[in-house]
């Protein structure tokens, strides 16, 4: 009875709290730029959050069950610009649902099953000009109520159920409409009935992939004029390819886009035949992406295209490019990944830009003979040139931009002679020889960009950027210097604003090295060997702005004065030392205090002696310290050697200790890392090429802990693991593959991740299923299939609709518990929005 009553006692005024809480206490959305941006994605939302201020410009809702709109469902938010509302199962949209948006640019309705929309649903959208609508059940544009957004730019209604092309009169008065895609639906003819609406929209890119054509009824297209027509992965057979080109006759468009999809093959034998319908359509632009069985001989297939002006071929089965007709006008051709076998020789007068890459030819470098050519770019294909470079080995005297990257050997044996117009010079990753041995930049008195980055030179000669008197960027990281020091080799560089030196093995810089760059804007020389931090060096760099040291082995200053630093520098990183915090270079910490706003990351500066300062903040240093009596320092030195006589002792449990202090030392502060990466090396193109690019440059950017980039060289990689990897970072991210499975290096991260989790109640495991595994071998680690079978894991889906799911599920789960800045992530936005796609 007295337990009863002890209960109810405690329940009772948690039941009285719960009672008179208010819901609007729970906020489920994330602020990611203040007032401006929130992110309340798959919070299993029923409505529209009341929290949310009436400032907001951008907001996402997506995966949450709203069900339906009804009428002014966003009249609290009358700022709105961009409206994601993403798989939120609305069945219904009532008139004027979003009435009183009249900034509203963006409006995304994705994947919603809609079975009833009212006939003035879009009203009050004034200032619309993008509105996707892809798989939204849409059977019929008849009746689809957009007729009066006359600021309508893109119409995206892209995977739906649309069966005739037959466009609505209303279309004729989106008098502002750009791109409309319609690929992936049902559409199998097109008449010329249908297209009646298009012909004054000389504008319009016409997106018509994926759809199952049969037939283009000859003349359908005629005298109409498209800014671009894409038809990729829409026919069966050359046949109906055939066809429905001849279709195409009359039409004028600036870039015509045939072909298919990496995933989506369905033409088998690709005969040259079937293009013979382009010599009726007038096209500026040709791009031929993804075609297999492609002819081996070249003789008639592009004797329709002689007149445009430039052609792409991507990802084709080419054997070489002979057989091309005479005459022809081209003025660009871009070859990608067409697995030729030799270097294509050829001639075309009027070719101004070529670029072959990532083609993995076979032999070395052949020539060519382009007298008009003003831009190159050769990087990629893994050939050797003998020769480099002169206008003996390139014959283009009026070339302006040049890249031979990621190629095998280059021998530099000229220097340029007939190539003087050059402005852009590229190396990087490729193996030059004889650099260090003549000025092979002599002639280039007007290039303004070189990189010659992870090359394998070995700077020895003086005079090997002589000549150089225009450049202003100078790229040559991961290369050596003779005597690891960096000598008087920039004297004619006087225009140059950025200049890369990291990850070249410097430990001196000689005086006067720098006296000449007086423009210098931005100097990296991280990943070096610098063992003090010499302020001295960088005084003539009156205009230098940015100077990077991070990741060298400063341990102190030389003790010259800081201030000789130039007054113009604005940011200065020297995170990744290891600092000397002893009282004999306490002027050196105290000048870090007083500068922490011109220093990177100033708060995560690390001392690494002595030993009693070891693993503390270089701001925490005060000066009284320096005052304890010499019994106390001699207490302290005997207790760390007790501890480390116990450590010993204990050595068999040294990773759960690791483990254990990790939780102390990083458990209330901030972290460096977003997120750990573990996966298997095997999957590192993944990790790069997709998890990399789209967390790391994403908006809001999320900062990764991985293997190759960031372990510190020499360490231990179990402690590495630990150290850099579970410690500093918020969570842990394991790309599960086969591959993953049968490493053990793997395996033990896993274990370790389990331990860290167990261990800091803040941390998490996301797991990416990155293929589809074979249960037999899943089951051989017991735990992690039990974990996969009990949990909620993500799976990545090389497709468009499965990489938008799978990107807001993975950023949904790292954006908890992030503080964000809204500065930097404002800027994200910005260069995310400058960037520009290429497909």
């Amino acid at each position: 009875m007295t337990s009863l009553r002890g209960l109810a006692g405690t329940l009772l005024p948690a039941m009285a709290f719960l009672a008179f809480a208010r819901p609007e206490i729970w906020e489920p959305c994330v602020e990611v730029v203040p007032n401006i941006t929130y992110d309340c994605m798959e919070q299993n939302l029923y409505k529209i959050p009341s929290s949310i201020p009436s400032s907001a410009k951008h907001l996402d809702l997506s995966f949450n069950p709203l069900m339906f709109l009804g009428s002014q469902s966003f009249t609290a938010f009358p700022e709105l610009e961009v409206l994601d509302l993403s798989r939120c199962e609305i069945q219904r949209i009532e008139d004027d649902a979003y009435w009183g948006l009249n900034y509203l640019s963006t409006l995304i309705l994705t994947g919603n099953p809609i079975q009833i929309l009212a006939p003035g649903a879009f009203s009050g959208l004034l200032s619309l000009q993008k509105l996707v609508a892809v798989e939204i059940n849409l059977s019929s544009l008849e009746n689809f109520p957009i007729g009066h957004l006359k600021t309508l730019k893109e119409l995206n209604v892209a995977h739906n159920l649309i069966h005739s092309f037959k466009l609505p009169k209303y279309f004729s008065y989106l008098t502002n409409l750009e791109y409309l895609d319609l690929s992936n639906n049902k559409i199998q003819n097109i008449y010329h009935k249908d297209l009646h609406v298009l012909y004054n929209k000389s504008k319009l890119s016409l997106d018509l992939s994926l759809n199952p054509f049969d037939f283009i009824q000859p003349g359908a297209f005629d005298k109409m004029r498209l800014q671009e027509l894409t038809l990729r992965s829409n026919f069966d057979n050359t046949n109906v390819m055939k066809t429905c080109i001849q279709g195409l006759a009359g039409l004028e468009v600036n870039q015509l886009v045939l072909g298919e999809f990496k995933n989506e093959r369905h033409i088998e034998e690709f005969d040259k035949s079937a293009l013979e319908g382009l010599c009726s359509v007038a096209t500026e632009e040709f791009r031929l992406p993804y075609l297999d069985d492609f002819p081996n001989n070249f003789n008639g297939f592009f004797d329709c295209l002689v007149n445009v002006s430039a052609v792409s071929l991507a990802n084709l089965h080419l054997k070489s490019l002979e057989g091309l007709p005479n005459g022809l006008k081209w003025q660009s051709l871009e070859m990608v990944r067409c697995k030729v076998n030799n270097f294509p020789p050829f001639a075309i007068p009027s070719l101004k830009r070529f670029s072959f890459t990532a083609n993995r030819v076979e032999n070395s470098f052949a020539g060519l003979t382009l007298k008009s050519l003003e831009f190159l770019d050769l990087s990629g294909n893994g050939m050797s040139f003998k020769g480099c470079c002169s206008l003996k080995d390139l014959e283009t005297p009026n070339l302006k931009y040049l890249n031979l990257s990621f190629n095998d050997v280059i021998t530099m044996s000229s220097n340029f002679m007939g190539l003087e117009l050059l402005e852009h010079l590229e190396f990087q990753y490729s193996t030059l020889k004889q650099t260090s041995e003549f000025s092979v930049f002599l002639s280039l008195s007007k290039l303004l960009y070189l990189d010659i980055s992870y090359t394998h030179t070995h700077v020895a000669f003086p005079g090997i950027f002589s000549g150089l008197v225009s450049l202003q960027v100078l790229k040559m990281a991961g290369n050596s210097f003779k005597d690891n020091t960096l000598s008087s080799i920039f004297a004619e560089l006087t225009n140059l604003t950025f200049l890369d030196l990291s990850k070249c093995q410097l430990e001196y810089v000689s005086q006067g090295v720098f006296d000449k760059l007086l423009r210098l804007q931005f100097l990296n020389m991280s990943y070096n060997d610098f063992l003090l931090l010499d302020a001295l060096s960088f005084k003539p760099l009156h205009t230098l702005q940015g100077l990077d040291l991070s990741f060298n082995r400063i341990a102190s200053s030389n003790g010259q004065e800081l201030q000789n630093f130039p007054s113009n520098l604005t940011t200065l990183n020297l995170t990744q030392n290891p600092f000397d915090c002893s009282c004999e270079h306490q002027s050196f910490l105290q000048w870090i205090t007083d500068q922490k706003r011109l220093l990177v990351e100033a708060e995560q500066l690390e001392c690494v002696t002595p030993p009693d300062m070891q693993g503390k903040m270089v701001l925490s240093f005060r000066n009284d310290t320096c005052q304890i009596p010499k019994v106390i320092i001699i207490v302290t030195v005997v207790s760390v050697l007790v501890v480390s006589v116990i450590a010993c002792l204990v050595y068999k449990f040294y990773f759960h200790l690791m483990l254990l202090a990790g939780c102390k030392k990083y458990g209330r502060g901030e972290n460096t890392y977003d997120a750990f990466v573990v996966y298997s090396s095997q999957d590192e193109d993944w990790v790069r090429n997709e998890l990399v690019k789209n967390l790391e440059e994403g908006v809001p950017p999320f900062k990764l802990c991985l293997h190759y980039r960031d372990f510190i060289p020499g360490v231990a990689i179990a402690a590495n693991i630990i150290q850099e990897g579970f410690h500093k970072s918020r969570k842990v991210i394991v790309v599960v593959s086969q591959h993953f499975i049968q490493s053990r290096w793997c395996i033990f991260e896993y274990e370790i991740a389990q331990t860290w989790q167990f261990l800091s109640s803040q941390s998490g495991i996301i797991f990416i299923v990155l293929q589809k595994l074979e249960k037999s071998l899943l089951r051989q680690q017991v735990e992690l299939y039990r974990l996969l079978s009990r949990n909620t894991y993500l799976e990545w889906e090389d497709h468009a609709l499965g990489r938008h799911i799978f990107w807001r599920r993975l950023r949904k789960a790292l954006m908890d518990g992030k503080t964000w800045s809204p500065e930097g992530t404002a800027d994200a936005e910005n260069i995310q929005q400058e960037a520009t796609t290429l497909t």
